[in-house]
């Protein structure tokens, strides 16, 4: 029988913010403003969150940003997906939008800033400050992970 020691780095959890965005932007226009007002670079990652299902398909857009001098990396991840769903009966075509969510529980969020960095709470405020300030951000606010019941699709 084998025996199989855990170590405490096994359960190490990543320790990250989650900031909310609401805003009619796209995700390139986004992190474009992002970069201008915050002195950051996001730049479109080389993947995208892929899921699959029974139902649909969904692909999430992500644009990333690594910080050297506060050894963080930065997300700018996009909340939904729309896609467009073509269906020909009785010589018609017929077309619907589906439209999927990362995170159901917070379908009215637009996009979410997963910032992996121990950050305290009062420079997470000054940060949210700012990007409220942004004329093209309708709000935003910091998000209690702890809450969120699709936690684990966050994790990569």
């Amino acid at each position: 029988m084998q025996v199989h020691a855990l170590d405490l780095h096994d359960f190490y959890e990543e320790k990250y913010s989650l900031l909310g965005i609401h805003t009619t932007l796209e995700d390139y226009k986004l992190a474009y403003v992002l970069n201008h007002h915050l002195g950051v670079r996001f730049n479109k990652a080389s993947f995208n969150l892929d899921f699959e299902n029974e139902k649909s398909d969904a692909s999430f857009s992500i644009y990333t940003y690594e910080n050297s001098t506060h050894n963080s990396e930065w997300y700018l991840i996009s909340n939904s997906e729309k896609k467009e769903n073509k269906v020909q009966e009785e010589g018609l075509l017929l077309s619907t939008e589906i439209k999927n969510y990362l995170i159901p529980e917070k379908k009215k969020i637009d996009f979410f800033v997963k910032i992996v960095e121990d950050i305290p709470l009062k420079e997470t405020q000054k940060l949210v400050n700012k990007i409220k300030s942004i004329d093209q951000i309708i709000t935003a606010y910091t998000i209690d992970t702890n809450t969120l019941k699709s936690k684990d699709i966050l994790i990569f």
